[in-house]
């Protein structure tokens, strides 16, 4: 079969099925090529195609027919580069936009774009036409105040430009402050948009004022309003006699509570108490939120648009007023509390024999620190310690038996900061999850299964009623084969076909192997980065990390939104309501996915914040490393001792021309042939920190890099410390893009010291 008969073929196949995606191999089964001399062709055609414009590639080797005409709509995406694009609603490669054509749109903009005629082997080009919904925009910076007008000096990847600010604009900022900035105009033939002040946030370089920048530059809020905490401070702490009378009553059962030492929203308590029948019953308590906030008023609005508290190193921004989070509904030791509660009957093999969801009334005995708990594990003696170590042996029993079932064991160090009373962090130290950590884990892990099955699995053949699920997709395999490439350079392999347990327990023992390891936290990481992101969806496929087909969140109703409608919808089931909207609920758990994300974006700036601090008072100071990412413009080195992160300039490494493989991740000098490889130990010296920008410079010292297929020593000469840093925009935003197959995220894992959060995904 010739190439001209192959084209015609194809082309006909992907009219036919215009909304479906293919890749080579499906092509050609459908078209009825066997041959691997014609599918090379088909593989050919396609890419052809593709350059031709009649194919989209949605991802690498997936086509699509291109059902666009001359007009495209999507989201724009501004860069302060000039490299702005958009992002189609059908899918498929982004436009370029260039800036003469962008009409001023803004960064997340709806916009509906041009496209110029393609021209043979270039990317398509666009240009707006329409801007179809605009996106408010606020931008942080730092004010520069003169006489008669200011600029907000801006630092923001998605926009170049300083912000003109009319004199009357500015809210009383003084040059120096870091402040919010609303654009209000951008006429066409200025350079610079104009805006208003929102917010002063106060003095660059304050502790309040950057974790404030923070939280405003995901536009996430920092400060709670005030008719809201007074509505909640109307809510009485005590409990009536008519509500105990109508729930079951669990306070003459052992019950405690188990959290960090530094926790004060106690949202789950555990009950455990052995029955006639040697079994144990083991009652997970949950504070009962919707109890008190009920759907439509004004805290439950708030608490909806919050979506989430945010855990910053430093503090915690609640999701609901202190009186509520800290106070009524905190499960606090020796009052009596509301509850939703999981109870089960567990035999010694940590078997469910029996289980029921009640609301219940609790009163908790004793209120443990996780190191309190863990003691009375260690040395089998203290309050409550026969009920303590029996759910520490059942714990383990379920744990080992989600292992069993293809779990995966991401246990990954987190870094904690000590803080002194400015906000300072003075030490680094880590936190390991022991025993007590995964006593209360694997009981959470337990109750939110169970009522996900209770909703999802429903008796007699009935069809599931709406519910919001905890979803975690499968790898995609392109990831595990890369991520399977990556660590065979460190000696290991990885099982990528099979069965998903036979996946999942492959990871399980690369994870295990690289336990004490330099390379264990880039490996770590890389493998998180391998793995879907979980999100909340009305949808149900599962929760693949944890092995479980079905999965929801509802153990912490005082910081999760989503925790509350699982209340509300439970107690609508359990009432025999009939199924709520699936529209309305998927809605909501896309904009809780959202803000969680957010959130864990606002909490690792946080993070770094402080290591960029912490090691501005150790300038000069030498560490071991290894090297965690490599790049074009640079090498970026994570410290073993406290596993901050910066960056050795590639314009500092001045003992040869160094070039860039970006197939084998690796600085290759040209004239010496001495390679930096992604994972090698290295000697680095803190050269220079940049807290405003979050930058920290290291200088290398000396370590033991060998020559390309030999052996040597590279003495490169530590940078002073003073030798600025001469950084373009351009370079700056490179930071926060792909290296080692993907973003390090440097202890994106850590708490913060007052983040009270506990490990339930």
């Amino acid at each position: 079969m010739k190439k001209t008969e192959l084209l015609p073929m194809i082309v006909s196949f992907f009219k036919e099925n215009p909304s479906q995606t293919y890749n080579y191999k499906q092509v050609s089964e459908a078209i009825g090529v066997k041959r691997d001399m014609l599918r090379q062709q088909v593989f050919g055609l396609l890419d052809e195609l593709k350059e031709d414009g009649f194919l989209i590639e949605t991802s690498i080797g997936k086509y699509k027919y291109n059902a666009r005409g001359k007009e495209v709509i999507g989201k724009f995406e501004r860069r302060s580069n000039g490299k702005n694009q958009l992002i189609p609603e059908d899918g498929g490669d982004g436009i370029f936009v260039a800036e003469r054509n962008s009409m001023r749109a803004m960064n997340g903009d709806k916009v509906k774009v041009f496209l110029s005629a393609r021209r043979k082997g270039q990317d398509p080009e666009g240009e707006v036409v329409e801007i179809i919904e605009r996106v408010p925009q606020t931008f942080i910076g730092v004010l520069d105040v003169q006489p008669n007008y200011a600029f907000l000096i801006n630092d923001n990847k998605f926009l170049a430009n300083d912000i003109f600010i009319p004199k009357e604009k500015l809210l009383g900022g003084k040059s120096g402050d870091k402040a919010v900035v609303r654009i209000i105009d951008w006429p066409e033939k200025a350079k610079n948009p104009i805006g208003e002040v929102i917010d002063v946030l106060g003095p660059t370089g304050e502790n309040n004022t950057e974790i404030h920048a923070i939280l405003a530059e995901y536009g996430l809020p920092y400060d709670y309003p005030e008719n809201i905490s007074k509505e909640a401070e109307k809510i009485p702490f005590e409990v009536s006699a008519d509500e105990i009378a109508r729930r079951e009553d669990f306070r003459g059962i052992t019950t405690f509570t188990i959290d960090p030492h530094d926790a004060k929203d106690f949202d789950d308590a555990l009950s455990a108490r052995r029955l006639p029948n040697g079994n144990w019953e083991v009652g997970v308590h949950i504070a009962d939120v919707t109890h008190y906030v009920k759907p439509g008023d004004i805290i439950d609005i708030e608490g909806e648009k919050r979506a989430t508290s945010v855990y910053l190193v430093d503090r915690v921004v609640p999701m609901l007023p202190e009186h509520l989070s800290n106070g009524v509904c905190s499960l606090r030791p020796n009052e009596e509390k509301l509850a939703f509660s999981c109870i089960f009957e567990l035999n010694e093999n940590a078997e469910v024999v029996d289980y029921r969801i009640a609301r219940t009334v609790i009163n908790s005995d004793r209120r443990f620190t996780y190191e309190e708990a863990q003691d009375i594990i260690e040395t089998g003696d203290g309050d409550y310690k026969e009920e303590i170590l029996k759910l520490d042996e059942l714990a383990k029993k379920l744990r080992q038996g989600r292992f069993r079932d293809g779990a995966i064991a991401f246990d990954r160090h987190e870094v904690r900061f000590n803080i002194d009373e400015n906000g300072k962090p003075v030490s680094v130290y880590f936190k390991v999850a022991k025993d007590s950590n995964k006593l209360v884990e694997e009981f959470m892990l337990l109750a939110n299964k169970t009522v996900a099955e209770f909703v999802g699995k429903p008796e007699k053949n009935r069809k599931p009623k709406t519910f919001v699920y905890r979803i975690h997709d499968v790898p995609d395999p392109e990831k595990m084969e890369n991520f399977a490439t990556f660590i065979r350079r460190f000696g290991y392999n990885l099982q990528t076909e099979g069965s998903n347990s036979d996946v999942s327990k492959s990871i399980n023992r690369l994870l295990d192997s690289v336990q004490g390891t330099c390379e264990e936290n880039l490996i770590e990481t890389v493998a998180i980065r391998a793995m879907a992101k979980a999100v909340y969806s009305t949808d149900n496929i599962g929760h693949y990390g944890l092995a479980f087909e079905y999965y929801t969140h509802f153990t912490s109703p005082i910081r999760r939104y989503p925790d509350m409608m699982v209340h509300r919808l439970l107690e609508r089931y359990l009432a025999g309501g009939r199924s709520a909207s699936a529209e309305k609920y998927e809605e909501l758990c896309k904009h809780c996915s959202e803000r969680e994300q957010l959130a864990a974006n606002a909490e690792r700036s946080s993070i770094k914040y402080k290591q960029v601090e912490f090691l501005s008072e150790h300038l000069g100071k030498i560490y071991e490393g290894v090297i965690s990412g490599v790049t074009e413009w640079g090498l970026y080195v994570e410290i073993n001792e406290n596993k901050c992160e910066g960056m050795v300039p590639i314009r500092d490494l001045d003992d040869d021309f160094y070039v860039f493989d970006d197939k084998s991740y690796c600085l290759i000098g040209r004239n010496n042939k001495r390679v930096f490889r992604l994972g090698d130990p290295i000697t680095i010296q803190v050269a220079r920190t940049n807290i405003e920008r979050k930058i920290v410079d290291f200088a290398l010292v000396s370590d033991e890099i060998p020559a390309e297929g030999e052996g040597g020593t590279a003495a490169i000469r530590p940078l002073p410390a003073n030798k600025p840093r001469q950084q373009s925009r351009r370079s700056s935003d490179s930071g926060n893009k792909s290296r080692s197959g993907g973003r390090r995220r440097s202890s994106s894992s850590s708490k913060g010291k007052s983040s009270g959060k506990k490990k339930s995904e």
